[in-house]
Parts: C-alpha cells; sequence; structure tokens
C-alpha cells in the first residue's frame, strides 16, 4: 500500500509560462477597451491612410494598401504589446493582482515572458482580423512571412519589456496618461504606419526608435520579401534594454 507524500513546490518554468499566458491572452480578450485599441483603431487608421492617399501626393514604393497594412499590423502590435500591456499592468498593481503574483513562485522573468506569451496569442487574431479588411481593400503582400513573423515577435518583445518597465515604475494613472501619450507621439511620428522616407531627414532619427524599426521589418518582409537586419538588431537592443530596466525596477506594488 502506497503512502501519499506531499511534494509541495512550484511547478517547472515553462508551465508556469505557459499558464500565466493563457491568464493574460484571456483577460485581454474579455476587456472592451483593449480590443478597441487593438483592432478597432488599427482598421480606422488604415481606412483613412488608403483614402487619405487617393487625395494626398505621397512618394510611395507601392500601391497605398500595400504599404500601409505593414505598417498597421506594426501597430496594432505596438498598440497591443505596449500601451494596452502597459495601462492593464499598472492597474493590476494598484488592485494588487502583481503584488500576490509576487508571492507565488513565477519570478519577474516568468512574468514578462507570460505576458508576452499572451500577447502573441491576441495578436495572432488581431493580425488575422486585420489581413481580412486589407485583403478586401485589395491588398496582395509578398511572401514574406518568416520575416513579418520574426518582426512580430521581436517587436512584442521589445514593447512589452518597455511597457512593463513603465508600468512598474509609475502609478496607474500617470501609466495611463503616459503610455497613451508615447502612442500617439509614435503613431504620428514614429515611422510605424508612413515609411520612414516620408519624413525627410528626420526619417535617419525614427528609424532607431521601435516604432519605425518594427515598421521598416513590416514593410521589407511584406513588400520586398526581405529581412531588415538592422532594424532586427535594434528591436533586439530595445528589447535588452527594456527587459534590464524591468527587471531591475519593477516593482510588485
Amino acid at each position: 500500500m502506497s503512502v501519499f507524500t506531499p511534494n509541495p513546490g512550484g511547478a517547472p518554468l515553462p508551465r508556469q509560462v505557459v499558464a500565466q499566458a493563457g491568464m493574460e491572452s484571456r483577460l485581454m480578450l474579455r476587456n472592451g477597451e483593449q480590443l478597441l485599441l487593438a483592432v478597432v483603431i488599427p482598421i480606422i487608421v488604415l481606412f483613412g491612410a488608403v483614402e487619405a492617399a487617393k487625395h494626398v501626393s505621397l512618394k510611395l514604393t507601392a500601391s497605398p494598401v500595400d504599404v500601409f497594412t505593414p505598417g498597421v499590423l506594426a501597430l496594432a502590435v505596438m498598440s497591443t504589446a505596449f500601451t494596452s500591456l502597459a495601462i492593464a499592468t499598472g492597474f493590476e498593481r494598484r488592485y494588487g493582482v502583481i503584488k500576490r503574483l509576487g508571492a507565488s513562485p513565477l519570478p519577474r522573468s516568468g512574468l514578462l515572458m507570460g505576458k508576452v506569451g499572451g500577447l502573441l496569442l491576441v495578436e495572432v487574431l488581431q493580425i488575422a482580423v486585420l489581413c481580412v479588411v486589407a485583403a478586401f481593400l485589395g491588398w496582395s503582400p509578398a511572401p514574406g512571412v518568416a520575416g513579418a513573423v520574426l518582426a512580430i515577435v521581436v517587436g512584442t518583445a521589445a514593447f512589452a519589456s518597455l511597457g512593463l518597465f513603465l508600468a512598474g515604475v509609475l502609478r496607474a494613472e500617470a501609466t495611463l496618461a503616459a503610455a497613451n501619450l508615447v502612442y500617439l507621439l509614435l503613431l504620428a511620428g514614429g515611422a510605424v504606419v508612413l515609411p520612414a522616407s516620408s519624413y525627410g531627414a528626420f526619417g535617419k532619427v525614427v528609424e532607431w526608435l521601435p516604432s519605425g524599426a518594427l515598421g521598416i521589418m513590416m514593410r521589407r518582409a511584406l513588400i520586398d520579401d526581405r529581412i531588415a537586419w538592422v532594424s532586427l538588431l535594434v528591436l533586439l537592443g530595445w528589447a535588452a534594454l527594456g527587459t534590464v530596466l524591468t527587471a531591475r525596477t519593477f516593482k510588485w506594488e
């Protein structure tokens, strides 16, 4: 007759990360405001940009829908991985959710990986919807799927780490204001929807921003079927910087 012997302890880190990712994706899909930011606003931007291109002279290397769709996909990643994550995490800290996670065996690195995994699950649905809308507008992308997937994964890691850094050092209300302000500034001047060449001499600067690097990678993959290696290194650098800052400054409460 076997005797039951309790063996308390945390689950292996990969299992903790998978569980955290599943919870994060479910919470995000239940939040109407985050879905608005993740899907509705990018769709409005796509329609608006394509229609505006009919009345404004822009030097584009391809048709407006082919140029703007990769940028809007990059915008969707930015809105979900940075703005939505920062705001949600800020209020989770305020209401004590993060504090309770801090009492669990889940380490800071596991929290970051779980949140990134949850974001990727949401982004799959988000990008599928945007691709259907773009196809309706006549989008005909190059077969640069590998480059686009690489851009989405690395871009998500970069923006998520920066969003967690912001949420970990500011109060919830300040995080809400700062995340939305940064989102609007990058939307308008971060070369995420419009190519960096549209900004004149300033375009050489915005290429080094995470928004500009992600936009370049998406356009290079889905227009030219190539991988923008320099932009990839830029995103990796931002991801590393955000991860280090988050690990050193993130507060559970």
